[in-house]
């Protein structure tokens, strides 16, 4: 195993949203200092050392920002490559470009996950409205068109329940190079929060239940009410992932269960909203565990010591915060933005329901 960075160290996060945040004072707990490079609002930089405020195609403010750290991670996937290039000539990079490239196109990341023998919903690419028939032909309807690329939270999609409604489906993505993917009849949806170290060590989370409203996740659960071989299963196709990626740090893994067993829905290269659960759940988060993994540290185990449920607090649900907070049992973690508007996380709350 490689030495630890040494305290005192800068690691660079590009991106300077709520994870970038919870990230950074997870850094400062093992004696961090982290600069954030964000072209926009950065409530990341509000506990940080350093903000590069910059867009992504300013290759002088990429550089002079990469001299500036001794590793850099990030907080979301869309980052795009010539930034990346810059970057990864003076500066470690974790996780490392492939995962990105992966993660960032869908089609790219679906075609990964079939290689590795897992399954995942049916699929085809859709270039242009004549290869509709075609891409139909492979999922069958109802279907799903997504943008092959930036979308989340349900944003860059559009539900297809017959063949008719396809072109115009299509249009709704405003000319996005596009997927389709088969619809997938599923009882529950969970996620794996797992962890790669730089000696090739993996830890797992216990898999969280999510529920999912207009698109957006509501809430997870663990534990899941999941018998044990599926439990595990889901650990075991995590730890495939990251070990074919031969990852570094923290990957969210989103899997739908159906009676024919695990369907892997896409992956995450980089710490979870579905893994907030593990504030109030583990010894060391999902937060801390990243910053482990880059920087060369052991891995925590991942245990589990309470029961929770961890609950979005979603636009205007930033009003119920005090009110959450007088309940026995409840964590709040606000993300210190500044407006609420509909669709914008704003915090989360952890709700502990009992010992483990």
């Amino acid at each position: 195993m490689t030495d630890p960075l040494a305290p005192g160290a800068t690691i660079g996060i590009l991106g300077g949203g709520q994870l970038g945040r919870m990230l950074a004072m997870a850094a400062a707990r093992l004696g961090y200092r982290c600069h954030i490079f964000e072209p926009g609002a950065a409530p990341a930089a509000d506990v940080s050392h350093g903000w590069t405020q910059a867009p992504y195609d300013d290759l002088d403010a990429l550089r002079r920002f990469a001299q500036g750290c001794d590793l850099i991670t990030f907080e979301f996937e869309n980052i795009p490559a010539p930034a990346l290039d810059v970057l990864s000539r003076t500066t470690p990079l974790f996780p490392d470009r492939r995962a990105l490239e992966t993660s960032q196109d869908r089609l790219v990341e679906k075609t990964f996950l079939a290689g590795l023998g897992l399954a995942t919903a049916s699929f085809a690419p859709i270039d242009t409205a004549a290869d509709l028939a075609t891409a139909l032909t492979a999922t069958g309807t109802p279907a799903i068109f997504k943008t092959r690329r930036f979308g989340y939270d349900g944003k860059g999609q559009a539900r297809v329940m017959d063949p008719e409604g396809a072109p115009a489906a299509l249009a709704s993505l405003k000319g996005a190079p596009a997927i389709a993917e088969g619809f997938v009849r599923f009882s529950r949806e969970i996620s794996v929060i797992a962890a790669r170290g730089r000696d090739g060590r993996v830890a797992a989370y216990d898999p969280g239940e999510n529920v999912h409203q207009d698109g957006i996740l509501a809430t997870t659960s663990v534990p899941t009410a999941l018998p044990l071989k599926l439990r595990t299963d889901a650990v075991l196709i995590a730890s495939r992932i990251l070990t074919a990626l031969d990852y570094v740090g923290v990957m969210g893994v989103e899997l739908f269960v159906t009676p024919e067993g695990l369907i892997v829905n896409e992956i995450a290269p980089r710490v979870h909203n579905s893994g907030h659960w593990t504030q109030a759940g583990c010894a060391v988060d999902q937060f801390e565990q990243h910053i482990r993994a880059i920087a060369g540290w052991p891995l925590g185990n991942g245990a589990r010591h309470a029961n929770v449920v961890m609950e979005n607090l979603i636009g205007d649900d930033i009003a119920r915060a005090a009110a959450l907070a007088a309940e026995p049992g409840v964590q709040v973690h606000l993300y210190g933005k500044a407006e609420a508007r509909s669709g914008r996380k704003m915090g989360h709350v952890n709700r502990v329901t009992g010992p483990a």
